[in-house]
């Protein structure tokens, strides 16, 4: 099946050529023709399965006639870095069409997203929390929107959004159609899908086996949520001797970790995606030339280390999604050397080991580090994460919730060098 046959208008596949595409992705083959005959759909698929596509293609076709400059289409993400995504596909496969796309996400000023909000637009990318702080100021008109897609929702579900989504959805109009899609479909989730969407197509890919290359060494140590600094660090004085790439889940996480590790005497790099590019490219700089033995990042910012020589991978934080596992590891052991891989998990993460392990097709080593085992798993509300308790806190003290979490929440107010933070402490990596 060809992009042709689905039905898209010409301007759209014209661009999808452009883009160097022509044949469908099982997901796109499944998703589009229900989405472009007005159906509720839930997809169930892997981030890299093409799902992005899958939703953005026909709702550029169904906005491309009608009134412009009128808030149409509302996709919600769990991070600004997937939302800038978003936005960037919808300006990519909608460059032949006469459609506005703004994105809007925490971390940044409210002004110009204000202003670009009030001059109109026909499809909105918005992180839940930066979404909810525009809406109470009056900044948004839902009257004429036409269709709600809430992406990666299992990510919103463990990152603690989805109260904010039931804010969101109740003001919306009841007659939409909506999209919603997730790698996994835990229970919390059918539970929203039951709510919010009328009949929908059910569409589900199977995710693909991955295996990491095989010269990686890969092992599960326990340690306790609140000991796994302190585990870190032990292990970059003991076995972790070489450069070292450890993964957290969030910017937050990645500058509190950097900040901890500097104020122990490492030379670290630090890399996320509020990192301006020349920030990025010191830091890489420095991990490259040994000058910085440990890096810090993200997932999206990971995708772009291409350094030789990396010895150790630690996953400080598991991924959401098992198929970033992969990617991760994939840095160490390359041209058919050897390396490790180390994943520190406290008890919240073990149905992310299952998921891992599922993909991979086999369990993972796991070893105890002497000093660090694992206490008992604390006690948690049901399906919350941290902002969720946070949330429930502020919430019986009667104060105001904090809507941005971590994710998209403004970094610290201290200057980084790109390599390190300057602060009380810290040794600069440069």
């Amino acid at each position: 099946m060809s992009f042709t046959e689905l039905g898209l208008a010409h301007e759209i596949e014209r661009a999808v050529r452009e883009q160097g595409y022509e044949t469908p992705t099982p997901i796109q083959k499944g998703a589009i023709p229900g989405v472009l005959a007005g159906r509720d759909l839930i997809g169930c698929a892997q981030t890299g399965t093409g799902k992005t596509a899958a939703f953005t293609l026909p709702i550029l076709h169904r906005l491309r006639a009608g009134t412009r400059g009128r808030l149409r289409a509302l996709i919600l993400t769990p991070t600004r870095e997937l939302a800038l995504q978003v936005a960037e596909s919808l300006r990519d496969y909608g460059r032949h069409l006469r459609l506005e796309t703004a994105v809007v996400y925490g971390g940044v000023g409210h002004g110009p997203q204000e202003d670009r909000l009030r001059r109109g637009v026909d499809l909105l990318v918005a992180t839940p929390g930066r979404l909810l702080d525009h809406m109470g100021r009056g900044y948004v008109d839902f009257r004429n929107l036409e269709v709600l897609v809430l992406d990666e929702a299992d990510r919103m579900l463990d990152m603690g959004f989805i109260r904010d989504v039931r804010r969101i959805v109740r003001a919306l109009p009841a007659r939409r159609q909506t999209l919603l899609f997730s790698a996994t479909m835990p229970d919390a989730i059918r539970s929203l899908a039951k709510e919010i969407l009328r009949d929908p197509v059910n569409v589900e890919v199977a995710p693909r086996r991955s295996a990491p290359a095989a010269g990686v060494r890969q092992s599960l140590l326990p340690v306790a949520t609140d000991r796994k600094r302190e585990l870190l660090a032990h292990l970059l004085q003991t076995e972790a001797r070489g450069l070292t790439l450890v993964f957290t889940r969030t910017k937050h996480g990645a500058n509190k970790l950097a900040r901890h590790l500097e104020g122990h005497g490492h030379a670290v790099a630090l890399l996320h995606g509020n990192r301006s590019q020349a920030q990025r490219t010191r830091a890489l700089d420095a991990f490259r030339g040994k000058r910085a033995r440990v890096m810090v990042a993200t997932d999206i910012a990971g995708r772009g280390i291409d350094v030789e020589g990396i010895a150790h991978v630690v996953n400080y934080d598991l991924p959401n999604v098992p198929e970033d596992y992969v990617h991760r590891i994939g840095r160490t052991a390359r041209a058919g050397a050897t390396g490790d891989a180390i994943s520190l998990v406290s008890p919240e993460d073990h149905p992310h080991v299952r998921g891992i392990e599922t993909l991979i097709g086999h369990t993972i080593e796991r070893r105890v580090v002497p000093g660090f085992a694992q206490s008992a798993a604390p006690q948690r509300t049901h399906g919350a994460p941290r902002r969720d308790r946070e949330y429930a806190r502020h919430h019986a003290a009667g104060g105001k919730p904090r809507l941005n979490p971590s994710p998209d929440a403004t970094d610290s107010p201290a200057q980084s060098n790109g390599t390190g933070w300057r602060g009380r402490g810290v040794r600069r990596a440069v």
